[in-house]
């Protein structure tokens, strides 16, 4: 008799589990965020975030967790129960750097987090302090080449996209520049405005500063030119292979069902191909929706953390 209630019970579970996840989602999501509000990821968080709220018809909380350059939303994802209620969205530098500039991590970036989806991309802008005398990309690296003192360069911080983009600049061009690391990308962009430094990788939401001429720009990292500019080379016309897409995406906790990742993957895909997304993207933080398939996802993950992985090596960065 024992046994027999032990097979219904578990019958019985099974099938509600199952309803459970046929049903989803039937309560509000928690999207855990790295930073505090206002910065990219913050910005391409709430705006698909909204988006699936009307798609799922269940609201979707935002729930900003910043600190250790976004170890602590890594974590909280990971260690979150594997149900789908809990996303994470975090930038390609926490999943594919962090690993490599940590002592000590508390997730396994590549066995801990299920990828869920991509969700925006960027390019990095190449820019310069206007006092320096150089107009074009060529000049910049002629002119830093033969510098002397060499040039102050600007980062986010140690581990940076930021830091990563000018060393390997510095490895393709063969320069010498001087890193100078802030304590954020807006930081660095003041400190190079003023002289303080002479140059910088950002984000296009440097756009302000470029278009007022309180910084020159010079080219982008990104594969084909930045819609936003036009007018500036790539990087890899002048060092072919040369190419820095900055991504944000979506993790769940590993475990969750696969019905539900389908699910999620299903209706993120509908979000990022609706049009007023891709405006809210654009004019909020100069995004743009990155949508890839799993595998597409996956794999992009994997030769990051190869490729960051190498040149952390290379020079040597670390924080403990």
């Amino acid at each position: 008799m024992k046994v027999l209630l032990r097979i219904v019970a578990a019958a019985l579970a099974a099938f509600f589990v199952s309803t459970a996840i046929a049903q989803y989602p039937v309560r509000p999501i928690r999207l855990i965020i790295p930073i505090p509000p206002g910065g990219a990821p913050d910005i391409a968080a709430r705006v698909v975030g909204q988006k699936l709220a009307e798609l799922f018809g269940q609201p979707v909380v935002f729930d900003n967790r910043p600190g250790s350059n976004g170890n602590i939303a890594a974590d909280l994802t990971a260690k979150s129960p594997p149900d789908g209620y809990t996303v994470g969205l975090l930038a390609d530098s926490m999943v594919t750097i962090n690993p490599h500039i940590y002592a000590k991590m508390p997730v396994d970036t590549l066995k801990d987090l299920l990828p869920l989806a991509s969700v925006a991309a960027n390019q990095f802008v190449l820019s310069v302090n206007p006092s320096l005398p150089v107009k074009s990309f060529k000049e910049f690296v002629e002119y830093a080449r033969k510098a002397n003192p060499p040039l102050a360069y600007a980062s986010g911080g140690n581990g940076s996209q930021h830091q990563m983009c000018m060393e390997m600049l510095k490895q393709r061009a063969g320069i010498n520049l001087i890193h100078v690391p802030f304590k954020g990308g807006a930081p660095a962009a003041i400190a190079t405005v003023g002289g303080e430094t002479m140059a910088m990788f950002s984000g296009t939401s440097s756009a302000p500063q470029i278009r007022a001429g309180k910084l020159r720009a010079l080219a982008v990292t990104g594969r084909q030119r930045s819609a936003a500019f036009p007018e500036l080379p790539t990087i890899g016309e002048f060092y072919p292979g040369y190419e820095v897409t900055i991504w944000l995406g979506l993790f769940l906790p590993v475990g969750t069902p696969a019905a539900v990742v389908s699910r999620l993957r299903a209706e993120i895909g509908k979000a990022l191909a609706t049009a007023d997304v891709k405006e809210r993207l654009n004019a909020s933080g100069g995004l743009d929706p990155f949508a890839t398939t799993p595998e597409q996802y996956a794999a992009l993950i994997r030769s990051d953390y190869m490729k960051y992985g190498k040149l952390v090596k290379d020079i040597g960065a670390r924080v403990e």
